[in-house]
């Protein structure tokens, strides 16, 4: 008589497609049934998502189920601490094996150890893969056998050491025993009501949703992504970081078309090339994560945590909501509550305008992107705040201060971004849109525009902010030299 061999728990986190998922495609190799799981854990160790994020996931996990479901399958949702549930479902079904796709994320990372040592102690089997990044860290170092601090040599080293793995489509069929009981996602509340915040959200998430985003790029902004990825109103962006941040792709499939896009003529390498490198920024801030977990909470320049921030309540606020004067800044953060999302440029601007002419702690503003991205990826969050911050690694230098002015009229010349986000100054010509408050006053006259009532004056004046950054900067650097450990 032919035993069946006992069920195995697929336990989804990060990675919520079916193509190029490594866990799922061992799963399915073993000839068991497999369990679709995913857990919604609440407790202290956890993803730091916000509120857009759980908008998004919401989404994303219903796609998951509607796949699984055409191969046979269904999602098997539960809530709770994460080894709680495994346990609890382990006795329900016997299951002798957990697969999953490895989180990297340090608090996530020891965790997921400490539920595989405990089960494999009890016979449990677990077993994970690397299904979200182009290398998994520590798969990538430098000479001395240490991680890369510099992001050149780090991408250099990771396009020579990291192999593509090959594209796979998933299992046609999965066996998952019909009686497993299930939670309601509707009863979860992720998406958000009294009031419903996201009607602007204009996303699909959701593996088939990446899948469209990606040929949507491939065959339009790709062909001019270097360019045009810096001009918030033109279509440069690929749009794909949440659908990367989720793993409804994987980052290896992304690159792969892309490359095949150049190949056949459809777009310059060049620009494959740009592309590439910016999912290799994604895969050095997971790996210096990883490598330096104190990063999410402390400079990675230790010196920088000395910085003298200010408390200003009132300009925080106005720089959230988008009342801080300076259009082009408030249009980013208009755009980030409406959408879910900022342009890349944008966020570099805006995360300018809040630490350095507000001279406000960057991990004020990390957190509130955090919660209102839908992309909100806690390494490339931290990284990129502490790289505007100039604390982190392989950052932009402190006395690179953006002026929001300039950075307007450079590339949203003509104003169809700002006066899209910004629309009760739509009506200044192009001249002053960036500055209103330089506008003659016939002009504001004539198109019926009050500085202070329709649209607020600037909070503070730029030139002034930017000197008292520099001097900032000036206390930090003087009290390096002057400390005899340097």
């Amino acid at each position: 008589m032919t035993t069946r061999p006992t069920p195995v728990i697929l336990w989804f986190r990060r990675d919520l497609r079916l193509a190029d998922n490594p866990a799922l495609n061992h799963a399915a190799e073993t000839g068991a049934p497999v369990i679709p799981l995913y857990i919604h854990d609440g407790g202290p160790v956890q993803d730091r998502g916000g509120a857009a994020s759980l908008w998004w996931l919401d989404k994303s996990l219903r796609a998951l189920d509607e796949s699984l479901q055409t191969r046979g399958s269904r999602l098997i949702l539960r809530s709770g601490d994460s080894e709680a549930e495994l346990r609890r479902l382990i006795g329900e079904t016997g299951a002798g094996a957990v697969f999953l796709n490895r989180r990297f994320e340090p608090e996530l990372f020891a965790r997921d150890a400490d539920i595989a040592h405990s089960l494999k102690a009890e016979n449990v089997e677990v077993r994970g893969w690397n299904g979200t990044l182009m290398c998994r860290p520590g798969g990538v170092l430098n000479g001395s056998g240490s991680p890369y601090k510099v992001f050149t040599p780090f991408l250099k080293s990771l396009l020579a050491a990291a192999e593509p793995p090959a594209h796979t489509t998933g299992p046609r069929r999965l066996d998952t025993p019909a009686w497993i009981k299930s939670e309601s996602l509707d009863r979860w509340g992720l998406h958000p009501s009294k009031p419903d915040w996201s009607t602007g959200f204009d996303w699909t998430p959701g593996e088939a949703g990446a899948s469209a985003a990606l040929s949507t790029f491939v065959n339009g902004g790709l062909k001019a992504y270097s360019r045009d990825r810096d001009y918030p109103a033109a279509p440069g962006c690929s749009r794909l970081s949440p659908h990367l941040h989720f793993g409804e792709i994987h980052p290896w499939r992304a690159i792969q078309q892309v490359r095949a896009a150049a190949a056949d003529g459809r777009a310059p390498s060049s620009e494959a090339d740009k592309f590439t490198a910016e999912l290799g920024w994604r895969d050095f801030s997971a790996h210096l994560l990883h490598h330096f977990p104190q990063m999410t909470d402390t400079a990675f320049r230790p010196e920088y945590d000395a910085m003298p921030w200010r408390d200003d309540p009132e300009g925080l606020e106005a720089w959230r909501r988008g009342r801080t004067g300076y259009p082009i800044v408030d249009a980013g953060m208009r755009q980030l509550w409406t959408t879910g999302w900022m342009h890349n440029r944008v966020r570099m601007i805006v995360a300018s305008f809040l630490v350095k002419d507000l001279l406000i702690d960057w991990r004020k503003g990390e957190a509130w992107f955090r919660d209102t991205l839908v992309d909100a990826d806690l390494a490339s969050n931290v990284q990129n705040w502490q790289w505007v911050a100039a604390s982190g690694a392989d950052a932009a230098p402190y006395f690179r201060v953006f002026n929001p002015v300039t950075q307007g009229t450079k590339f949203d010349a003509k104003g169809q971004y700002v006066r899209r986000w910004v629309p009760e100054i739509a009506a200044l010509p192009d001249k002053w849109l960036h500055a209103p408050w330089t506008a003659p006053p016939e002009i504001m006259r004539g198109i019926g525009l009050r500085l202070g009532h329709d649209y607020p004056r600037p909070i503070l004046d730029h030139a002034e902010a930017r000197d008292r950054a520099l001097e900032a900067l000036r206390t930090i650097t003087a009290a390096r030299h002057d400390d005899p450990g340097h």
